[in-house]
């Protein structure tokens, strides 16, 4: 499998992952859902107000999230140019994720690798709108969390 993974830094941040934890956390969700074919994902870090203004013109909602991903949808015949398809952009807060990790007294770094995770697993399709669409998608964050030798990020400590 190749995974292209295209990032954008314009947090201003002090630290965030680098390229290898994004290729790896993505690598393994594609693994885990026995994806083969190449893709491509695009990550944008942003400021917070940046964070806030995505929000509120895509959601309607007027806070800065952690992240938010937007999968690409595009007909397989408009991806058929390309070497590796493009499945979706992820637009991720450093300084939400920072300021949760510290509040949720969670590794900076293991709530990084959940919510990339997460917003991978959006990008192909999963979602958290009903209980069970919730349990399916936490099940499948968890295992592969515990791949990376992370905890389950949703017991509360």
């Amino acid at each position: 499998m190749i995974v292209t993974i295209e990032l954008t830094d314009e947090s201003k941040s002090f630290w965030t992952p680098n390229q290898n934890d994004f290729q790896t956390w993505t690598e393994l969700v594609l693994e885990e859902l026995q994806f083969t074919n190449p893709i491509t994902i695009s990550i944008k870090l942003v400021t917070l107000e940046e964070a806030c203004r995505l929000n509120l013109y895509h959601r309607n909602k007027k806070y800065a999230p952690n992240v938010l991903s937007f999968p690409a949808n595009l007909p397989d015949h408009a991806t058929s140019v390309f070497f590796s398809k493009p499945i979706g952009d992820i637009v991720a807060c450093p300084e939400i994720v920072q300021r949760e990790a510290e509040e949720q007294k969670k590794l900076i770094h293991a709530h990084w690798a959940h919510l990339m995770i997460h917003s991978t697993l959006h990008l192909k399709g999963y979602h958290h709108k009903t209980p069970k669409e919730a349990e399916n998608m936490e099940k499948q964050e968890i295992k592969i969390l515990k791949k990376l030798g992370f905890p389950n990020p949703y017991l509360v400590v």
